[in-house]
């Protein structure tokens, strides 16, 4: 996600508004629903259309290979693809114009109770045995499927650990920082953070803060407080990591240049020693050229501690536009991507339904070091409504920017607590929802 320090959050009442008013557009090539019952694989037929924020898959061809294989499958359906490089916030903009093709990637940015608005319920069959069973929920009605499960910590070039004379992986902050100094005077950039692209800054934000308490309900309990952001408390904590990491020299010097797929490309050579991102990543990294081999992964460790938290959440939830004009084929093809196709094991994630282990050696390497593993709980709508009416795009990342490059961090927190503070009171103030 680019940019730029500006805050990024579509507002959800101009997304209401615009549906209000009518507005239309093309949906999955424009397919009227099949008119066939739809268990039945030759009566599937049509194109549609999936947006996704997989911009990579989409580029080498491995969605591609996908939609073959569902095309062995329904001959007479096919499937294209579309990808959204600032997913997070391009997609609410989209499903305002209902130009949001047949099949896309939930936004978690969206409350629970306007699910409904701009997704199709989907059948409870397809959605059973899922860890994840309370998101994309709102009444009982399921409006997506989990793509996989996936937690976060450090992805780390082994050669160039052993280039620069580490012969342990760091369990501890300080040890961290002594890599950190050992990679930096070996010329390799020790981390990473890609300041530049925002959306990996999340990390560092309140990804970090909420598993790093342990406690799940962590963002959502933020709406009983006034003044969340404390120069002592898990943020304070989890900037001052990042701060760190900038004013000691210890990420890339580029910092305001989108360099994401080039920086892929230097961890998989070496020229970079680590990422803090999520699983996912490692099988980006040798796709870039590493080998498998050279590649690990161990938790991030936030502080000093003997031991440390790591979280466990679902990737994206995977759902069907309400405005699509073939919502069976879609469904359809919901069903074949998270249930048949190699999806999660090529790409390193869990299944979504916990039923196995981790084709993925570095993941094992990870849960070695025993993490506690925080399993993560669905965000209310209070806080989607808390975040949206303080503007601030915890999903995106941009307010981080401003907060790791800020002069003065308690008086940067100030003014958050002072905006989270208003968007409470008017929360508060707002009339109870007509039955």
């Amino acid at each position: 996600m680019k940019g730029a320090s500006k805050y990024v959050c579509p507002s959800l009442a101009l997304i209401l508004l615009l549906l209000a008013a009518g507005c239309k557009g093309s949906a999955g090539g424009g397919q009227e629903p099949a008119a066939t019952m739809p268990g039945k694989q030759s009566e599937l037929s049509g194109t549609i259309v999936m947006l996704t924020n997989r911009v990579d898959l989409v580029e080498n061809g491995t969605l591609e290979a996908y939609a073959e294989q569902f095309n062995q499958k329904y001959p007479e359906a096919h499937v294209e693809f579309e990808g959204l490089p600032n997913y997070a916030s391009d997609i609410l903009v989209r499903l305002s114009t209902r130009d949001a093709g047949d099949v896309l990637l939930l936004p978690v940015n969206l409350p629970a109770k306007e699910l409904g608005l701009f997704f199709e319920p989907l059948d409870e069959e397809m959605s059973r045995e899922e860890r994840f069973a309370t998101f994309s929920t709102y009444e009982g009605k399921r409006y997506g499927l989990s793509t996989g499960t996936a937690t976060s910590g450090i992805v780390y070039n082994k050669r160039a650990f052993a280039q620069a004379g580490i012969t342990e992986v760091p369990q501890t902050l300080d040890a961290f920082y002594a890599a950190c100094a050992k990679l930096k005077k070996a010329g390799i950039i020790p981390l990473y953070m890609n300041y530049g692209a925002v959306w990996p800054l999340r990390e560092f934000g309140l990804s970090l803060v909420s598993y790093m308490t342990g406690d799940p309900e962590y963002s959502n309990n933020m709406v009983n407080v006034d003044e969340p952001w404390q120069p002592g408390n898990e943020w304070g904590q989890a900037l001052n990591i990042a701060r760190t990491l900038i004013n000691k020299g210890y990420a890339e010097d580029q910092l305001f240049s989108n360099n994401w797929e080039i920086s892929k490309t230097k961890l998989a050579t070496g020229e970079a020693g680590m990422y803090l991102l999520g699983n996912w990543t490692i099988r980006q990294v040798i796709e870039a050229g590493a080998r498998p081999e050279d590649i690990g992964f161990f938790p991030f460790p936030y502080d000093n501690g003997s031991s440390h938290y790591a979280p466990l959440n679902s990737d994206w939830f995977i759902g069907v536009s309400k405005f699509s004009g073939n919502k069976e084929l879609a469904k359809a093809w919901i069903e074949f991507f998270v249930k048949e196709t190699d999806y999660t094991q090529e790409w390193g994630f869990l299944p979504a339904n916990g039923s196995q282990e981790p084709a993925l050696p570095q993941y094992r390497e990870f849960l070695s070091y025993q993490p506690r593993l925080v399993e993560a709980t669905v965000q209310s709508d209070a806080f989607i409504d808390m975040a949206n009416r303080a503007k601030l795009s915890f999903w995106s990342g941009d307010y981080m920017q401003e907060l790791i490059a800020a002069p003065d961090l308690g008086q940067s927190f100030a003014e958050l607590n002072s905006r989270w503070k208003e968007a409470r009171s008017g929360q508060e103030a707002s009339p109870a929802p007509v039955p």
